[in-house]
């Protein structure tokens, strides 16, 4: 019988080399593959080109490895919570890819469905389309590298004929997701908001590891119930419903009367 488990998050990512590229998942601080973070923190893996909707903060998230100097590129859409992330960036330490939030969906989704890239309108007239966006910093206020133009082409759809610029899907070598449930076959379910980018990142990596709260056998899963089916699932490990799961904007409204 097929069976994707692995018996810690430590051997799981054991083979992930210095220089991989790695589509992580998680929205924020929700849906992070903190075991999996972790466990390739312990193992010292460095200079890795990490592709994820955001760096996490300075003390969770990808922010663990960010802070240990483990990461040599990010390609994200939001970065604004990682104060670290900033001094790193400026600094000339870090090379950033500054991709709109759909547009890095889109990219990690192509890229797992075998498409080689594709056009969209978001981004024409501006430096993502154009070029001259900074990649990476000299340290002394300069820009060391930047951006190159991309193509753009004019479409006409539904009558309306207008720009859209071209933008190359993305394949990593691995991903690491998290999910609230998993079965042996590598089929997953997600819980929510947690949805966000998990899905996507697991699609593009060509072997995807899995850490899930709770493992159950082959077929307890309802088949209509299944947001990402196992043959884009490689390697799963179970690591509880315990996890610590931090929010990252606790907002909370006052009682009536005070």
């Amino acid at each position: 019988m097929m069976d994707k488990t692995y018996e810690s998050a430590a051997a799981a990512v054991a083979d992930i080399e210095d220089g991989a590229s790695i589509a992580v998942g998680g929205f924020g601080l929700c849906g992070n593959p903190m075991a999996l973070i972790e466990a390739l923190l312990a193992q010292g893996t460095t200079d890795l080109s990490i592709v994820s909707n955001n760096c996490g903060v300075d003390d969770w998230g990808l922010g663990v490895l960010l802070a240990a100097r483990r990461i040599r590129k990010m390609t994200s859409s939001y970065v604004g919570e990682n104060k670290d992330f900033e001094r790193q960036f400026l600094g000339g330490d870090l090379e950033v890819e500054l991709t709109p939030q759909g547009t890095l969906a889109e990219k990690l989704r192509a890229g797992g469905s075998g498409v080689a890239a594709f056009f969209t309108p978001t981004g024409v007239g501006t430096q993502m389309a154009d070029g001259g966006l900074p990649l990476r910093y000299d340290g002394a206020g300069g820009i060391a590298e930047a951006s190159e133009a991309k193509e753009v082409r004019p479409f006409t759809i539904r009558g309306r004929t207008r720009d859209y610029v071209l933008e190359e899907s993305i394949v990593t070598d691995f991903a690491l997701v998290h999910a609230a449930l998993g079965d042996r076959h590598g089929n997953l379910v997600f819980n929510k908001s947690a949805r966000n980018f998990n899905p996507l990142a697991a699609m593009a990596g060509t072997i995807c590891i899995a850490q899930v709260e709770r493992l159950v056998e082959p077929g307890e899963i309802d088949a209509d119930a299944i947001h990402l089916p196992g043959v884009f699932v490689h390697r799963v490990v179970e690591v509880g419903g315990a996890i610590e799961k931090r929010i990252e904007r606790r907002t909370v409204t006052e009682s009536e009367g005070k």
